[in-house]
């Protein structure tokens, strides 16, 4: 089996996530409690997890859980789900189950570092840039000249991790086109899906328009939820659902049972769990905005389509790898520099940094940021 690299991303987390004073870098929203949670409960979804019993689940998921989150989608049926313990076990799922040596796949940067490590394993793989000069959008044609006989996957993220980009309606139909025409899947990442500013338009989910389509969602981002460890993937291809749980047998074999019964829960909430979180990040949306209109001198700012992040350029002349350095060690503030979203599929823009817009109590770490550029006289 091939020997994965080192995940950037999440060795820095490993090192950073819980030392920083001020974690200002999340992709996920808000979390809230064990309680909070299971106050929004009807009473017979709160006896099903509090008098549960813990033996094995099913692998496909429970029933009652694939019920609830094909209903967040406008085709799907509940055999048109499959949970997985997370995102990243979707994504490697899929990746296995979809491509083989002789595959070649195409792969959307930058990106969430596993989209093309995983390709990376198995096959060839082409990057196609997303354009910062063109709003951080995808060009179609560069995706058309990336096709090869073989191209088995393509794999994208809208909202954008990590820009906060929503690709518009008419490129998304485009693409799906160009796909269709060659017989090629689509892996979208939609993990930030119904998060964002007030007015974000989201894309229709993938596995609703295409016939090949994988739709990936999980309770961690927008609903703030990462304890749950509980993600999926639609699609309507069912052979390909079958072979992904076939695949999951040598990883989790099935999900915990406690985290699907508090999925359900907080899918019977969803209205109400978005509009707390799309609401923090309209409060700290004008934060940062105000942030980064005071120094525009030291960074360009874009205001995200959705999602809950967004990636601002720094411009001091010592870069943003040595800016984040500091900007950590010295004064407890985390954010991510570009460098976590290198690939090896081609240059993608340096000088860049993420910031999180979903979590509450960003008052005092902006603060500190503050006093750290004035003490390094910026």
């Amino acid at each position: 089996m091939t020997t994965l690299p080192d995940f950037r991303l999440e060795t820095h987390f490993a090192k950073w996530e819980f030392s920083a004073r001020y974690h200002l870098t999340a992709s996920d929203a808000e979390s809230i409690s064990l309680r909070t949670l299971l106050d929004m409960a009807e009473p017979d979804d709160r006896e099903g997890f509090e008098g549960m019993w813990l033996g094995y689940t099913e692998t496909f998921g429970a029933p009652d859980l694939r019920a609830q989150i094909a209903a967040t989608y406008a085709q799907q049926s509940a055999e048109q789900v499959l949970c997985f313990a997370g995102a990243s076990e979707g994504i490697f799922a899929a990746n296995s189950v979809l491509l083989d040596k002789d595959s070649h796949a195409i792969v959307v940067t930058p990106n969430y570092q596993s989209h093309e490590t995983l390709p990376l394993a198995i096959c060839e793989a082409t990057g196609v840039p997303l354009d910062p000069e063109d709003g951080w959008s995808l060009d179609i044609d560069r995706v058309a000249a990336a096709i090869r006989p073989n191209t088995r996957l393509l794999t994208m993220n809208f909202p954008h991790n990590p820009t906060g980009t929503i690709l518009s309606q008419d490129r998304f139909e485009a693409l799906i086109a160009l796909c269709r025409q060659h017989g090629i899947y689509i892996l979208h990442d939609e993990i930030f899906n119904g998060l964002g500013p007030t007015g974000t338009q989201h894309l229709p989910f993938i596995a609703d328009v295409y016939e090949r389509g994988l739709s990936l969602g999980v309770m961690s981002k927008s609903y703030g939820l990462p304890g749950l460890r509980i993600g999926w993937i639609a699609c309507q291809d069912l052979d390909v659902l079958s072979r992904m749980e076939r695949m999951k047998h040598y990883l989790s074999i099935c999900n915990s049972g406690p985290s699907e019964r508090l999925a359900l829960i907080a899918l019977k909430n969803r209205d109400r769990l978005l509009a707390r979180n799309c609401a923090i990040v309209d409060e700290n949306m004008s934060k940062w905005e105000s942030f980064f209109a005071r120094h525009p001198d030291l960074f360009e700012w874009r205001r995200p389509d959705g999602s809950c992040m967004a990636y601002p350029r720094y411009l001091g002349s010592e870069g943003v790898e040595e800016f984040a350095r500091r900007l950590v060690e010295e004064s407890g503030v985390l954010v991510l520099p570009s460098s976590i979203y290198a690939s090896d599929l081609g240059q993608v823009p340096h000088n860049h940094f993420r910031i999180g817009l979903g979590r509450s109590g960003l008052d005092e770490g902006l603060a500190a940021f503050e006093a750290h550029l004035r003490r390094n006289n910026h």
